[in-house]
C-alpha cells in the first residue's frame, strides 16, 4: 500500500449542522459534488468528507453505536505558537467549543483542542520539529 491518505470521512448525525460548522466556523468551501447525503471539502491533497453516521456504518458493515472518546483526533498544524493563539481567538469568537486551551506540550510543541458540534476533536498545534512550505503544508 502506498504511503498516502486520500479521504477522511466523518460519520455524522446531523449533516446540515456539521456542514454549516465547517463552512461558517472554518471558512471551508464544499465541493460541487456535495449534496444532502454527503459533503466533501478539498484540502491540500486530501478530501475531507461528511457522511451520515448510520449510512457509513452500514457501508462498512459495522455497528453504528458508540459513545465517548472516539480514539482519534484530527489536526491542523500552524507555523508558530502565535498563529495557534490567533486561530483559537478567532474560533472562540465564532462560538466554537474549546476543549483545551493552547499550552506548551511535553514533546516540545504548543497545542490545544477544539470540538465540532458532534464532539470530533481537532488539535490545533505548532510542531517546531516539522518543516512547512509557504502555504503551511508539511514538507
Amino acid at each position: 500500500m502506498e504511503q498516502r491518505l486520500t479521504l477522511v470521512t466523518l460519520g455524522v448525525e446531523d449533516m446540515q449542522k456539521m456542514r454549516s460548522f465547517y463552512e461558517e466556523k472554518f471558512g471551508w468551501i464544499a465541493e460541487e459534488e456535495s449534496n444532502d447525503e454527503v459533503t466533501f471539502f478539498k484540502l491540500n491533497g486530501v478530501l475531507f468528507g461528511l457522511f451520515g453516521r448510520e449510512a457509513l456504518a452500514e457501508d462498512a458493515d459495522v455497528d453504528s453505536k458508540g459513545e465517548g472518546f472516539r480514539s482519534f483526533a484530527l489536526a491542523h498544524n500552524l507555523r508558530s505558537d502565535a498563529e495557534v493563539d490567533k486561530l483559537f481567538r478567532e474560533l472562540k469568537e465564532k462560538g466554537v467549543t474549546i476543549e483545551k486551551a493552547p499550552e506548551k506540550t511535553f514533546w516540545g510543541g504548543y497545542s490545544g483542542y477544539i470540538a465540532d458540534p458532534e464532539g470530533n476533536l481537532w488539535e490545533i498545534a505548532h510542531n517546531p520539529f516539522m518543516e512547512y512550505d509557504e502555504l503551511g503544508n508539511v514538507l
